[in-house]
């Protein structure tokens, strides 16, 4: 039997950990793009990375694995020589993947109130209302993360059932308001895309933190029309003369 997409992509990301051959036959590595600016494209096979990196022992860690349409996203966590937490984006042509983002951030927590940066409901339902979900994920970024419209912010989030798992904030989120009022720290200039199913989408975004050009790739679920719940990971986007490939972040 035929892999699905997901089935394809948790496939290719667990081959890491098994350095099996097989998993990197998903991606067609003649047309495939890599936006990670730190990966020089096409000097090594995947397989050959793969058998590599599974000498060392890692550990591959799929939280939640979604699709949209020729898109499959993933939350994941990866213990390495260190513990970083990741979100993948793959772009499918032709039933392989042929393109991919990510966004890597270290792993910190618990946060203030107990929740760590993968915990919490995994559950994909109301695949019915995904573009009604797309839609308000894409006003909120809009209106509330880049124009700084945040008196707007009750009529995305239910305060009262929220649950946050960034290790800088807690559930209160007056603090996350009190950060986006600031002018000085988590700046969103632009948002690149925005990815759903179900319950879940997924924000890719940039911007900047204390001066420094930054991705963000927010994780939202929701319920009854409102955010219930935010994963998130922030990365620093090195200089482009520190690039190896030029594809860019987006």
């Amino acid at each position: 039997m035929s892999l699905n997409q997901k089935e394809k992509i948790v496939k290719l990301l667990k081959g890491i950990e098994s350095g099996d051959p097989s998993s990197v036959l998903v991606v067609n590595e003649e047309k495939y793009i890599q936006h990670n600016p730190q990966t020089h494209e096409g000097s090594e096979g995947l397989a050959a990375l793969f058998e590599r990196l599974s000498k060392t022992s890692p550990r591959v860690n799929i939280v939640r694995v979604f699709e949209d349409n020729d898109f499959v996203f993933a939350h994941t966590e990866y213990d390495f020589a260190n513990r970083n937490i990741g979100f993948e984006i793959f772009r499918f042509e032709n039933e392989q993947a042929v393109e991919h983002w990510d966004n890597i951030q270290k792993r910190q927590g618990p946060n203030n109130s107990g929740h760590s940066m993968v915990d919490g409901k995994t559950e994909i339902i109301n695949l019915e209302l995904t573009e009604t979900n797309r839609s308000i994920i894409q006003s909120f970024v809009q209106n509330v993360l880049i124009q700084k419209n945040i008196e707007s912010i009750n009529d995305y989030i239910n305060h009262e059932a929220y649950t946050e798992h960034s290790p800088q904030f807690n559930d209160d989120t007056r603090e996350l308001v009190a950060v986006l009022t600031s002018s000085s720290s988590m700046i969103y200039t632009k948002n690149h895309r925005i990815l759903a199913e179900g319950n879940f989408v997924l924000s890719v975004c940039e911007g900047y933190t204390n001066q420094n050009q930054m991705s963000f790739f927010d994780l939202f679920r929701l319920e009854d029309d409102r955010i219930v719940e935010h994963w998130g990971t922030t990365e620093v986007i090195p200089p482009q003369s520190k690039w190896n490939n030029n594809n860019g972040k987006f």
